[in-house]
């Protein structure tokens, strides 16, 4: 942010204002196209000299966002990476020509590179199960066992989001047959909540020596604090490896599983993109891609001559 002009710096701050505000980006989103914008601008002033400024942008052109992706790759960035911080630069830069009056047509004709978008790894059921009995195993004491177990059992029963499953707070307990969750973007959703699930919040909820407050992080670590992300991370790895699965085996696999499960037992896609909380349904159709493929292995499986 240096090579930034304290114009530009606050021009970065009033966009990522109107994300949060308007957009409702999470912190995370928020965290990372502020990161790209960055890297974009710095690139900028070095690339055309001096300081970086409003007037950068304006004398854009489609040789200095090649040049821009050319170094990207150079440092090693792949196509899913690159085509995200072309996105953020593209709106950062909407963003500012509406208010400051100039022309970014060669910002918005950079073309995205292509990739491959690689299919959700989802578990199987009986691994699912195997993780869920596994991972309170992983720490010493008997009530964060209970707790990471109500987690990974949210995870898989309820389809949530790590972040959505450790933002809840004790407003949101006794869990009762429906949960309302806040999801990305601030959409709000409910989904069921299976009897496993509610008992397994409720066995840590028995255990938790913290007590309960409406504002407070349902999901407790040793201090008393909101749980880390990363520890539970940890744990399903150090789960992963005792159960010999693959690495794919991440928290969020448990979310593939629950969605993969129930389209395998005749869910209705429009229903799993509620329950799932996708804006687009396109991001709910790479299911049934998973459902044909595991299909097929299935099927080769059983007929290895079929393809002769």
């Amino acid at each position: 942010m240096s090579l930034l002009s304290p114009a530009f710096r606050d021009a970065m701050e009033g966009w990522l204002a109107h994300l949060r505000a308007l957009d409702g980006a999470s912190a995370l989103t928020i965290e990372a196209y502020a990161h790209d914008v960055a890297d974009f601008l710095a690139f900028l002033a070095e690339h055309q000299g001096g300081a970086g400024g409003v007037q950068h942008l304006a004398r854009v052109t489609q040789s200095d966002m090649r040049a821009w992706m050319a170094a990207a790759r150079g440092r090693g960035i792949g196509s899913r990476s690159l085509a995200r911080k072309l996105s953020a630069v593209k709106s950062f830069a909407r963003w500012l020509a509406e208010r400051e009056g100039f022309d970014i047509s060669a910002i918005l004709a950079a073309k995205a590179p292509r990739y491959a978008r690689s299919l959700p790894r989802p578990l199987s059921s009986d691994a699912a199960r195997d993780v869920i009995a596994t991972v309170p195993l992983q720490t010493r004491e008997n009530w964060t066992g209970l707790r990471d177990a109500a987690v990974v059992t949210l995870l898989y029963g309820c389809g949530l989001r790590i972040s959505e499953a450790l933002s809840l707070t004790g407003r949101d307990v006794p869990l009762g047959e429906v949960l309302r969750v806040r999801g990305k973007g601030g959409r709000e959703r409910q989904v069921p909540v299976l009897p496993a699930a509610r008992d397994a919040v409720a066995a840590y909820l028995r255990a938790c020596p913290y007590p309960v407050a409406p504002e407070a992080p349902l999901f407790r670590g040793v201090r008393g604090g909101g749980l880390n992300r990363r520890h539970v991370a940890q744990v399903m790895a150090a789960a992963r490896m005792q159960l010999g699965l693959p690495a794919s085996a991440t928290p969020h696999a448990l979310r593939h599983s629950f969605a993969t499960h129930l389209l395998a037992a005749g869910g209705d896609l429009r229903a799993i993109q509620e329950l799932l909380g996708h804006a687009s349904l396109a991001s709910t159709q790479v299911y049934t891609a998973v459902d044909s493929q595991r299909l097929m292995e299935i099927y080769d499986a059983a007929h290895p001559r079929a393809r002769g």
